[in-house]
């Protein structure tokens, strides 16, 4: 039987195969040897040459380097999960999550990050706070020297996890408690009372006017933000808006002359405290001033606007 030639990859296909980020396998072939950064873009070597790679023409893409398929397989380039001292029995990396929910470890790496459990660096990804109390630990890859962080294998029985991971999975169910009287937030019937009937710019349906203007002024600095999104916490609770850039949370205070209310912003106040998360918090003088006041709010953790 004759033998099929082997499949070649760019190295942006590899790296989806391998479940990898594309910066992260460029550097590990490079700490390897086998691509140079240029003036030009990246250059195959001699040694590259000799593991396989090789320059391929195309006239929708160019010129570019092109790898067997079975370098994903290769030990010398075989990503985070290559057996090394540093990552000890039982912790779980991104493409191991993955390969346990049937997602790429990128995608992995994108839900953390939207839990505020690590976030992007220059390259590779750093452990926050709170990823530190859910047991992550950081460490760099043993070749390239890219950060990464390992998961203690409990990750995956986390409730916030599992809900996040079945809502990207398109398989969520709905909560089964809310921001009401059986919550640990407190109030009195609050979603039942106050029904998400105004309509945003952007689609999102909120309870007040005064959110609807919040969230439209959001949309129209082309701030990618959630309404109502569960915070990664034990206890059930949810924030107004959040936005996934410097993880910022936002709350609009509009009934403080209720005492029921006061009590449930208490309660959510003392858990926004417990958790250390970014909070903002805006009333009825600060909606009518969003111009002024969210652009310098926001900037106080690294969103800029306009």
């Amino acid at each position: 039987m004759t033998a099929q030639p082997p499949e070649f990859l760019s190295v942006t296909r590899l790296a989806e195969q391998m479940g990898i980020e594309l910066a992260e396998l460029r550097a590990t072939l490079q700490s390897v040897g086998w691509m140079s950064k240029a003036e030009e873009g990246w250059s195959l070597t001699p040694a590259g040459e000799e593991a396989g790679g090789k320059y391929v023409e195309s006239k929708r893409f160019g010129r570019y380097i092109a790898w067997p398929s079975s370098t994903a397989s290769d030990p010398r380039v075989g990503g985070n999960d290559v057996p090394a001292p540093d990552i000890a029995a039982g912790q779980l990396t991104p493409t191991k999550i993955g390969e346990e929910l049937g997602l790429s470890a990128t995608r992995v790496n994108f839900l953390l990050s939207e839990l505020g459990w690590i976030e992007k660096g220059l390259k590779g990804w750093r452990l926050t706070k709170q990823g530190t109390k859910i047991g992550g630990v950081q460490r760099e890859h043993h070749r390239s020297g890219i950060p990464f962080v390992v998961w203690p294998a409990q990750l995956l029985e986390n409730k916030s996890f599992k809900d996040s991971a079945a809502q990207v999975l398109g398989s969520d169910s709905a909560p089964t408690s809310t921001d009401g009287p059986t919550g640990s937030n407190g109030g009195s019937g609050f979603r039942e009372k106050f029904e998400a009937k105004h309509r945003a710019t952007d689609g999102h349906f909120v309870r007040s006017k005064a959110e609807m203007l919040i969230d439209n002024w959001l949309y129209m600095a082309e701030i990618v933000h959630a309404y109502e999104r569960k915070l990664p916490i034990e206890e059930e609770m949810y924030c107004d808006f959040y936005i996934p850039t410097g993880k910022v949370y936002i709350e609009y205070w509009g009934l403080e002359n209720d005492p029921k209310y006061r009590d449930r912003k208490a309660q959510k106040l003392a858990l926004y405290g417990k958790y250390g998360f970014n909070l903002i918090e805006l009333n009825d003088a600060d909606v009518q001033n969003l111009d002024d006041v969210l652009p310098r709010l926001l900037l106080k953790f690294g969103v800029q606007t306009y």
